[in-house]
């Protein structure tokens, strides 16, 4: 636990209190922010009074204070707003123990300038040294480097930004840093961050995610009662489709163009597994689609309930009537697999497509349906294994459960084909992320905003950084051991490294450009001190 110390808004009746107030006095109100209200820094010179007094009741040799049981307070930081010459941004202080006993503290200051493109302010990495030496009366410092690079950037479409919560980075970490802003060594710990939003429309099985989310659509109408129909997506309505299938199949019993038509319907496709050909190699359609999973493709494009009645109502009679005897896999407890198994008989039960019944039908297939298409796409690329899938696919809960899981198995589809075509991912690296993903959402529910890590050589995908400016990159000068360690960190940002100077401090330099050039990468400079007090 630690205390983090910000100054409450106020309104404009506390305006003139506050201004009446000695310099010297402390307030509740600066302590305890109102709820809900955004971060607000204190005064660098009240912030310095708040770290004294902190120290001070935790001072053994502070007799005269009169406290009996000295107790060793949690970590202290507070909120500044610059308005010192160093532009200080956060005060801390950290209690030094031995046992149970406070045997001093660790005082950090924290600092902030820029943004600037202007390589003049930056630091000098053996000036910086030689100020941690002699800072800290030390004859030897060790440096480490940390850098991160941003992979996959918001993309362009037609001149405006693709809102996407998407975000590939790599973290690298590496020991001796010679330079300033180096490149790290390709003998570099990395760690790759993945974030990915489904739905991109650029995205190669973007058709499949449109497949889904009418699948959610269905779910949502289950559950609700109101299902919100999308709008046709072919000329021909889904009636006439389902019709001319049905007719086909008809005239194939009958005996009819079964010469020249056999190899065209084991080549059936469905609208929605088609993918661009730089990805054919990795998710591809399936050839084995069965009369249910052909259905879906042509049901597809239902755009109203009574559609939806005389698309089913077709399907009964004809399987009524025995003009079709169609296949379907192995497996399925679908409602309509139970009328095809039972028409093999003759005989089909009578139900009623009135209520929620023609929808959940219709989810059912499309459950199956998908369920197969990724099952088809971990397996076949050897990333999983059935029985490691079978959590995914498992029909022994409900259908909103079961949605939610196709969900789980699109996101991850959706990672493994980003990383494939991004940044040409083998199975090597997809494996272990395949698991990774897999681990993850066997245990907390779908989450596109969680960040999956993977570890990594920097050599996979150095060419995408190698001439590239850092999001981050940051050196910490260390010396001693243990409790004893004193650190100095260096530290250049494109974002601010704080919330509550964004609209205080920021654009100290924001005038100061490199020969006026727009292509240099504006940073934020932030330096991280400490220093060490004993009181034994």
């Amino acid at each position: 636990m630690i205390y983090i110390l910000q100054k409450a808004r106020h309104n404009e009746e506390s305006d003139a209190m506050e201004e009446s107030k000695p310099d010297d006095a402390i307030y509740a109100s600066e302590l305890l922010p109102k709820e809900s209200s955004g971060p607000v820094a204190l005064s660098v010179r009240r912030a310095k009074q708040l770290i004294s007094l902190y120290t001070m009741v935790q001072n053994p040799n502070m007799t005269h204070l009169k406290i009996s049981d000295l107790v060793v307070l949690p970590p202290l930081w507070i909120r500044c707003d610059g308005s010192d010459p160093e532009h200080t941004c956060w005060l801390g202080a950290e209690p030094l123990k031995a046992g149970n006993k406070i045997t001093g503290i660790n005082f950090y200051m924290i600092t902030c300038d820029g943004p600037t493109a202007d390589k003049t302010y930056f630091a000098n990495l053996e000036e910086l040294k030689m100020a941690h030496k002699m800072k800290h009366h030390s004859s030897t410092v060790v440096t480490k480097g940390f850098a991160q690079y941003e992979l996959i950037r918001a993309a362009v479409i037609e001149d405006t930004i693709v809102e996407s919560e998407s975000n590939i980075y790599v973290d690298i970490t590496w020991n001796t840093v010679d330079k300033i802003l180096e490149t790290p060594p390709l003998v570099s710990a990395a760690t790759l961050n993945i974030t990915l939003e489904s739905g991109d429309p650029r995205s190669p099985v973007y058709q499949l995610y449109r497949e889904l989310q009418f699948l959610l659509a269905l779910a949502e109408g289950l559950k609700t009662g109101v299902t919100e129909w999308p709008e046709p997506l072919e000329s021909e309505s889904a009636v006439e489709l389902v019709q001319e299938f049905l007719t086909d199949l008809k005239k194939k019993l009958d005996g009819y163009c079964i010469s020249g038509s056999k190899n065209e319907a084991e080549k059936i496709k469905c609208d929605t597994a088609a993918v661009d050909s730089s990805i054919k190699s990795i998710f591809s359609e399936r050839g084995d689609l069965d009369f249910a999973e052909q259905l879906w493709c042509k049901m597809r494009s239902v755009s109203s309930y009574q559609e939806l009645i005389e698309c089913f109502t077709l399907i009964i009679k004809s399987l009524e009537h025995g003009e079709i005897q169609p296949w379907i896999h192995q497996g399925s407890s679908s409602l309509l697999s139970k009328l095809i198994q039972q028409s093999y008989h003759g005989k089909i039960e009578v139900i009623s497509l009135s209520g929620i019944t023609a929808i959940q039908m219709l989810l059912e297939i499309g459950l199956d349906k998908m369920k197969k298409d990724y099952v088809s796409f971990f397996i076949g690329q050897e990333l999983a294994t059935l029985t490691y899938l079978d959590y995914f696919v498992s029909t022994s809960v409900d259908l909103q459960e079961q949605v939610h899981r196709v969900q789980k198995l699109h996101h991850m589809l959706e990672i493994m084909v980003s990383c494939t075509v991004l940044l040409q991912f083998k199975h090597e690296n997809l494996f272990p992320l395949t698991q990774i993903c897999m681990k993850y959402y066997k245990e907390n529910p779908l989450n596109e905003k969680h960040v999956f890590q993977l570890p990594i050589r920097p050599a996979l995908v150095k060419k995408f950084y190698q001439n590239d400016h850092p999001e981050i990159w940051k050196v910490d000068i260390s010396s001693g051991h243990g409790q004893k360690e004193v650190k100095t960190t260096w530290q250049v940002s494109t974002n601010p490294p704080v919330k509550h100077m964004t609209s205080n401090n920021t654009g100290l330099f924001s005038d100061s450009t490199v020969n006026g050039s727009s292509e240099e990468r504006m940073y934020f400079i932030t330096m991280a001190k400490c220093s060490q007090v004993h009181f034994t």
